[in-house]
């Protein structure tokens, strides 16, 4: 699925009342942004927010946070939150590797859905189950880590669960193909995943907590 450049997409990021425009400037003070101590879940790749906006509108008591490096998928991502109001919904646009520059210890969940796989060996690095992202994780958990991961790539799956588990994960949930899963696991599909879904593509999921 290929996403399209937006036409003003700058313009579109200023004038929102969801993005926040300096997010480095909000480091330990989240619950400031939301006024409140709810939980924050943020989703990395947030691609056009289908999920993260679903999520905060079924889950008021918490609040979500979407990360998304490319500006049109961004712009589309707040096209798509359209009359909504939603106050427990707040949209970065930046790089995750900025994440320990955004976020000190205030972050309960982390959604990965659907995230550039990096097939190649030489790219395992950039996948964001990869050791030096969990470890750039630790440093935004507020203290229990809970990770929720989605994806249709194998290769992905596979190294996911075995860095997870190397680094002391354990699963309470694994499926080979979650929308055939016999536990119908409670679940808000992305764009990426409707798609796949019509083509009867295997969803792979894992959630994955570490307690302290």
């Amino acid at each position: 699925m290929r996403y399209n450049v937006v036409k003003g997409a700058k313009e579109i990021l200023e004038n929102s009342e969801y993005i926040i425009k300096n997010p480095k400037g909000q480091k330990n003070k989240w619950k400031d942004v939301f006024k409140n101590n709810n939980p924050i879940c943020l989703e990395l790749g947030m691609g056009r927010g289908i999920f993260i906006i679903e999520m905060a509108r079924a889950f008021p008591n918490k609040n979500f946070i979407g990360l998304e490096i490319d500006p049109s998928q961004t712009a589309t991502a707040i096209k798509n939150i359209g009359s909504k109001k939603l106050a427990n919904l707040k949209i970065i646009c930046a790089d995750a590797q900025e994440l320990i520059e955004i976020f000190g210890r205030e972050i309960d969940t982390i959604y990965l859905t659907f995230s550039e796989p990096w097939p190649k060996k030489q790219d395992e690095k950039k996948r964001f189950t990869s050791m030096n992202y969990l470890k750039l994780y630790d440093r935004i958990f507020k203290k229990n880590k809970h990770i929720l991961l989605k994806t249709d790539n194998k290769i992905l799956f596979a190294s996911s669960l075995e860095n997870l588990s190397n680094y002391w994960y354990t699963f309470e949930r694994v499926s080979l193909d979650l929308h055939h899963d016999e536990r119908k696991i409670p679940n808000i599909m992305t764009d990426f995943e409707m798609q796949y879904y019509k083509e009867h593509r295997p969803i792979y999921y894992v959630d994955a907590t570490f307690k302290e």
